[in-house]
């Protein structure tokens, strides 16, 4: 029982954000009706999905707790502090543009909340188990998916000085800057999780996909250069310090990319299109149950909205990191 998981703590944008854009002055937030339609109570908690999103399935996966929750707005037990929260701001990216245009919390005020999370942890379980709390904790790092489909592609700012190769650069020196401080704070266990086939979202189909709202093969390529240069640096990082936690790249395109191709396999239906409204382009407050319609069965879609997915694609999702990381997630 040593080598167990004492905590999960989170970082990133909205695939594993439980609520912490709730009480913060932005358009992105999930914490209205469809969202949390399926989860216990119906209740639309800020997690951009009917029900569970990642980083939940990770904790239940690794036996720490059923829900991770959010670092703001929640009354925290000393349990819930113990076994980790998430900072996590849907929106948010490692492009330092990202979160000033959306009006969400950036990924270095992610660490300042971190910092004041483990001075509270202290106070309730003094520094020897606070270290050892955080010793034994799973970080886990999912952002960049805001950067590319939105500062970049939807709201072309960056795309007039940079390409996407130099663009990826950029993304880049956020994340070792990022990478570097969660290793000085004291994390042992970094899972990092690369993007996701950004053309295939609906959304993105819509805006980049033409006529047939094929996925956006661009963006999907710009997705891929992002991950192996993610890849090359995590590499260089392992090298280059010593000490450097274990620092983990978590591949998802593939199974994001067969669950469209392939979603029957999975016992989906519907692979293009998201559950809410028209399904192509409504997401956060675009996503409301006063104005829009929502699908039948949400168990037929892996989108929920044109944006993220439901919550048994994200299970599918979980389950593959599972399979592949079993010895990084010691289970």
């Amino acid at each position: 029982m040593e080598n167990k998981v004492t905590a999960v703590i989170v970082f990133g944008d909205s695939i594993v954000d439980p609520g912490n854009n709730n009480d913060i002055r932005t358009g992105v937030k999930a914490n209205h009706a469809p969202y949390g339609k399926d989860l216990a109570g119906h209740v639309a908690t800020g997690r951009f999905s009917n029900g569970l999103i990642p980083s939940d399935f990770i904790a239940q996966g690794l036996n720490v707790k059923q829900l991770v929750p959010a670092y703001l707005g929640v009354q925290h037990t000393p349990e819930d502090l113990r076994t980790g929260v998430s900072f996590a701001s849907a929106a948010t990216g490692f492009d330092p543009l990202t979160p000033v245009i959306a009006r969400v919390i950036s990924m270095e005020q992610q660490l300042v909340y971190y910092d004041e999370y483990r001075s509270k942890l202290v106070g309730i379980v003094g520094e020897g188990e606070t270290k050892q709390i955080i010793d034994g904790a799973l970080f886990v790092v999912c952002a960049g998916t805001d950067d590319i489909a939105n500062t970049y592609y939807t709201i072309p700012v960056r795309s007039v000085e940079y390409d996407i190769p130099s663009y990826v650069d950029l993304l880049l020196v956020g994340v070792e800057s990022f990478l570097r401080n969660v290793s000085m704070r004291g994390a042992k266990r970094i899972g990092f999780v690369g993007l996701p086939p950004i053309g295939c979202l609906p959304s993105q189909r819509t805006l980049g996909g033409g006529l047939h709202r094929s996925c956006a093969l661009e963006r999907n390529a710009a997705a891929q250069l992002y991950n192996t240069k993610v890849q090359e640096l995590i590499r260089e990082l392992g090298k280059d310090m010593v000490g450097f936690p274990t620092l983990v790249y978590i591949d998802i395109y593939n199974v994001v990319q067969d669950l469209v191709d392939h979603g029957e396999r999975y016992g989906f239906k519907e692979t293009t299109l998201g559950c809410c409204g028209t399904g192509t382009i409504e997401v956060s407050t675009r996503c409301d149950a006063r104005f829009d319609s929502v699908c039948d069965d949400v168990s037929q879609h892996v989108f929920f909205d044109s944006y993220h997915p439901t919550q048994p694609a994200y299970k599918v999702i979980v389950d593959y990191i599972f399979d592949h990381y079993r010895q990084f997630l010691r289970v």
